[in-house]
């Protein structure tokens, strides 16, 4: 029986100069299972042109232009994130290979590579749906990748005084922030930023959206759990006019009076996850949860 080899895309960290060893790893292992494998311009410049590496692909790709069985994304969680705004509605899974500290979405360590790999050729993992935010305005349309896995954050531009968000849910007003910012995040972003401004450790697949103000000038406001189909409507006023919408890190400038609105993205991003692999391990290992360091 002729089977076709199987075919990954390669996105990767061109910050991690000393980490280069690891991906001539991964590309020899691929090669010895004959993979086809193709991979990010920008990460095989940085390879070729800056680490001076011989690396023997299928093809080179840019931004999506491309087709996979998966997606192999290799650095941190910020890496993956920029893999899946290119993966977008591509219904592709990714895998994260962290070669940086433990990530929640790169959970594979170097040293798993050979069984996880082994692992996917036996189809022994899991594909995890996680969904993902998008985010429309009625002034200016938003210039950038209006999707996001993490959060969308609707922040002060600079360091002048805080911004005023008038906040409804499906059309019901539920109030207004006066705040730095507001950081609306899915399940999965909300061990990132959203977690960092006080917001709510969420497990995957719960379904619901956190909304975490940045810094509130009340301090009676919380965060707030809602449910991930329901719609948010944000109006913003700023003294300098302007502010700052950032989708997974990626930010640009909106005119006041833009009415942002966000709401769930009709695609998901599937996440392979290795079958030992457990949220609440990973928030043990990662955040020290729990851990008393009284000693």
């Amino acid at each position: 029986m002729n089977t076709q080899p199987m075919r990954f895309a390669l996105f990767g960290n061109t910050y991690q100069a000393k980490k280069s060893a690891h991906v001539v790893r991964l590309l020899t292992l691929l090669k010895n299972r004959g993979a086809e494998v193709y991979i990010n311009r920008e990460f095989h410049q940085f390879l070729t042109q800056e680490q001076h590496l011989d690396i023997q692909v299928a093809g080179v790709f840019d931004d999506n232009d491309f087709d996979a069985d998966m997606v192999l994304s290799m650095g941190g969680d910020g890496t993956f994130l920029k893999a899946a705004s290119h993966v977008g509605n591509k219904n592709i899974p990714i895998l994260g290979i962290n070669t940086g500290r433990l990530g929640f979405l790169a959970d594979v360590s170097p040293e798993e590579m050979e069984e996880t790999f082994e692992d996917i050729y036996n189809h022994n993992y899991k594909v995890e749906d996680r969904s993902v935010l998008q985010a429309f305005s009625n002034g200016q349309p938003l210039k950038g990748n209006p999707f996001g896995l993490n959060e969308i954050a609707i922040l002060k531009r600079d360091s002048s005084s805080m911004i005023t968000i008038h906040t409804s849910i499906n059309g019901s007003y539920l109030t207004t922030y006066q705040a730095d910012g507001l950081v609306i995040a899915t399940p999965t972003g909300s061990t990132a930023y959203s977690l960092s401004v006080g917001g709510p450790v969420i497990v995957p697949h719960s379904n619901t959206i956190a909304i975490t103000p940045v810094a509130p000038h009340s301090l009676n406001v919380r965060p707030i759990v809602i449910n991930d189909d329901w719609e948010i409507t944000l109006d913003v006023e700023s003294r300098s006019h302007n502010f700052l919408v950032a989708i997974d890190g990626r930010s640009e400038t909106c005119r006041e009076g833009s009415r942002l609105t966000i709401r769930k993205a009709d695609y998901q991003i599937k996440v392979v996850k290795r079958p030992n692999h457990i949220f609440f391990h990973t928030l043990r290992n990662k955040m020290m949860w729990g851990a008393d360091g009284r000693g």
